[in-house]
């Protein structure tokens, strides 16, 4: 990988962490399209910490009033005296869900399921989960229904997003769009819901790149340029993605994800037709140790 390569790739994943458009996917089909070896799970879960960094800076006062408020709960004994400390708890036990699952099935997510032929089919079925989504929100709007704002975010919440959340692990899917999906199903605003996702995708992030940059590390730090590489897509995945951020929640005051379900459509449908078409390589192949699903279901 060259530095320009990285720098894209930061680019890449600033851009599309947090709209609903599949960083992973993105990461998977951007070097795919211009001829470059696949950057691999590893440096993608590894440059997210950059974006990390963004949530963390973006939303700095709700972090501390939340940090704050739960650690006072557990000082005083009383873990749920406030909202923001119940809300730091639904955080955490959403979260447990996708560390889980991610343990649980990482062998399938860094090898089978990076296949273009799975991205571009979750593309496409979240798309229509979102689109079923949107179309109930208006509903609801349209009959006069209150919609939930964060202050009123529930364990309900939490969990029905945490759960929804682990479906991220597939590549294609989008964090951000199963989570924003996942909140308007569960009637918050669609603002409240991107909060929420972004909130909720600190611990998930930060565990995947402190695991995958410990696990990876003989690899990702095998030599000074593979260092600077790494750090120039984190870099710039954090400035990129505090500014896609600052983007999408002020675009979700007033208007739909319609735009942003387009595009999962038509970028999906596209993958297909360039692999059917030959002009794409479906990379990269099942690891030879990778259960397959085949013999998931037979077992």
């Amino acid at each position: 990988m060259s530095l320009l390569q990285a720098i894209v790739l930061g680019i890449v994943q600033g851009l599309t962490e947090f709209l609903p458009i599949s960083s992973t996917a993105h990461l998977a089909v951007v070097p795919a399209l211009l001829g470059w070896d696949d950057p691999g799970a590893a440096f993608s879960a590894v440059i997210q910490i950059g974006t990390l960094a963004a949530v963390v800076w973006y939303f700095r006062t709700d972090v501390v009033r939340i940090v704050g408020a739960t650690l006072r709960g557990l000082l005083t004994a009383k873990p749920f005296a406030s909202h923001d400390a119940r809300l730091g708890w639904m955080i955490a036990f959403a979260t447990v869900p996708i560390v889980v699952a991610g343990l649980l099935f990482k062998r399938h997510i860094t090898s089978t399921l990076r296949s273009l032929y799975v991205i571009s089919g979750s593309l496409i079925l979240l798309a229509l989960v979102l689109a079923v989504a949107e179309l109930l929100a208006k509903k609801r709007s349209d009959a006069g229904q209150p919609q939930r704002s964060l202050d009123q975010a529930n364990w309900p919440d939490a969990i029905f997003v945490g759960l929804g959340q682990t479906l991220a692990l597939i590549p294609g899917v989008s964090r951000s769009g199963i989570t924003l999906t996942c909140g308007l199903l569960a009637g918050m605003t669609r603002e409240t819901a991107a909060r929420f996702s972004f909130l909720l995708s600190l611990p998930a992030i930060f565990a995947a790149g402190v695991y995958e940059l410990y696990k990876e590390r003989a690899e990702l730090l095998a030599s000074q340029s593979n260092i600077v590489n790494l750090l120039a897509a984190t870099l710039v995945s954090g400035v990129v993605g505090y500014l896609a951020i600052a983007f999408l929640l002020r675009y979700l005051k007033t208007h739909s994800t319609w735009v942003f379900i387009a595009y999962r459509i038509a970028l999906g449908l596209l993958l297909i037709a360039l692999l059917q078409a030959g002009q794409l390589k479906d990379n990269p192949p099942p690891s030879e140790d990778a259960v397959t699903p085949a013999a998931i279901d037979s077992a």
